[in-house]
């Protein structure tokens, strides 16, 4: 490392401990902020969205190259809203202490609660697929459990962290909230940071990184990463119908979602309805890749991995089948992918070894539901599962036999915008939760509190040990059976 090198990051460094420093004093000297305090962050960050709703869609526009606005408004925008709305309806209820069982030893006069209580300061590690949802969904269960945060972005959100950098202070003091640009370097250095909990959403490569380096302040650590989400699409289940709603999520911001269909699984005799059915439904939907309609690749490394990733699979023989007809350039400009399915795919090919990230569809058939979940759970455990089918009993032998993140039957990825359930994956694609209540305990200490009742029975136990203790102890012992 140059010493300009380490300049810059010995300064990086510096600046980052001063605002988890500032921040932690604020919790200190207000660890433990009102519902009326909670509710009015999350207010704040309702205004923060619907005063700049305009600007922050095209901010995120601009860092695409291209991102259709009705995309950013349906899967970034609104959920933000809509979950700030379900939490406060909520926050009352989460925030109350809770009354537990207190065991003989301590008499009727004594008694237990859990009390959830604000962490401190909490650091958001944010990618560039979803930087808006990605960044306020953890921040409204951070707020409502009363922390304060510190959000570093992606390298690729340039023009949305210049934004969110200049809007953030006129709802938010520095030492309740602070948006981090990627400038290089940052990324290390703010893993590092003793926070009282961080959580990462990205690869996992990176999530393994994020991890060592938080384990060295023991700071715990929440982990959304990625992985290959299977579909599939049983044999009683309408292959229309499971065309329309595949295409729809794997073309949605051009495949760029950690947890999209990454690769279908097809009975044998459904491919050929299934590819015909696609080419109608692609070419209605999007008649021209260059409409704003369709969402541009992020950036041009990740453009030319696809079609590196494509050439790849024809290579080694896969069928692939270009639902533009031809309408895609490697030159592009907008790096417009063009949608491609790929038949006959084998485990030797890139497609099938890591997570896509864009517009391929793998089609893999089966013959029966052991055979799907053998190939499933050969690999890493993934985000999330979606069988498609109307059969009770076929459904619930892959919810039972296929561990995953999450599920979504007869649809995919919508499991993830329900405010009231958890979102999280499990093993390789992740660890911990938060959404909704179980969010709002991710970032909270439910702290353990027994109150000593005016009697202390513990006196009877006490030493010397006489025949009283030994019959207390007798009476105690009895009452375990």
């Amino acid at each position: 490392m140059t010493e300009i090198a380490e300049a810059i990051e010995n300064q990086q460094a510096s600046s980052l401990q001063s605002l988890l420093d500032s921040q932690r004093q604020a919790y200190l000297a207000n660890p433990a902020p009102s519902r009326e305090e909670r509710i009015n962050d999350l207010k704040a960050l309702a205004r923060m969205i619907r005063d700049h709703q305009d600007e922050l869609v095209e901010a995120v526009s601009a860092d695409y190259g291209n991102r259709s606005h009705h995309e950013t408004l349906f899967a970034e925008i609104f959920p933000a809203l809509d979950s700030i709305k379900d939490t406060m309806k909520r926050l009352k209820k989460w925030m109350k202490p809770q009354r537990r069982h207190t065991d003989f030893a301590a008499f009727p006069t004594s008694s237990t609660k859990v009390i959830p209580q604000p962490l401190g300061v909490v650091g958001v590690i944010v990618p560039w697929n979803f930087p808006i949802n990605l960044s306020f969904g953890p921040l409204i269960n951070i707020f409502a459990a009363g922390n304060r945060a510190m959000v570093k972005m992606s390298e690729n959100s340039r023009h949305l962290t210049a934004l969110l950098q200049r809007i953030s202070g006129d709802y938010f003091p520095a030492d309740k909230l602070v948006f981090l640009e990627e400038t290089g370097g940052v990324g290390i250095e703010f893993s590092t940071l003793k926070f009282d909990h961080l959580i990462f959403t990205g690869s996992g490569v990176t999530g393994r990184k994020v991890m060592a380096a938080a384990a060295a302040n023991l700071t715990p650590v929440t982990l959304e990463l990625g992985g290959k989400s299977p579909a599939i699409v049983g044999p009683d289940y309408s292959t229309e119908t499971a065309v329309e709603r595949v295409l729809f999520w794997k073309l949605f911001n051009a495949g760029q979602i950690c947890t999209t269909v990454d690769y279908l699984l097809l009975p044998e005799d459904k491919v050929d309805a299934f590819v015909e059915k696609a080419k109608q439904v692609f070419k209605k939907r999007y008649p021209d890749i260059q409409h704003p309609d369709y969402t541009s690749v992020i950036d041009e490394r990740s453009f030319q991995r696809i079609w590196q990733t494509l050439d790849d699979a024809t290579a080694q023989g896969a069928t692939t089948i270009d639902l533009t007809d031809g309408q895609g350039s490697r030159e592009d400009p907008l790096k417009k992918f063009p949608a491609h399915l790929l038949i006959n795919v084998n485990e030797e090919m890139d497609v099938m070894k890591r997570e896509i990230f864009g517009p391929l569809l793998p089609i893999k058939t089966y013959k029966n539901r052991e055979e799907v979940a053998s190939y499933i759970n050969g690999g890493d455990r993934p985000l999330a599962i979606y069988p498609f089918t109307n059969d009770k009993g076929l459904r619930d032998y892959y919810i039972d036999h296929v561990m995953s993140g999450g599920v979504s039957v007869n649809n995919a990825v919508l499991h993830v915008g329900q405010h009231d359930i958890p979102f999280g994956g499990v093993g390789e694609s992740g660890m911990g939760h938060y959404h909704g209540y179980e969010g709002f305990l991710t970032f909270s200490k439910l702290r353990p509190v027994f109150y000593q009742g005016p009697l202390d029975p513990l006196k009877l136990l006490m030493p010397p040990y006489g025949n009283v203790a030994k019959k207390m102890m007798q009476v105690m012992l009895r009452l375990t059976k």
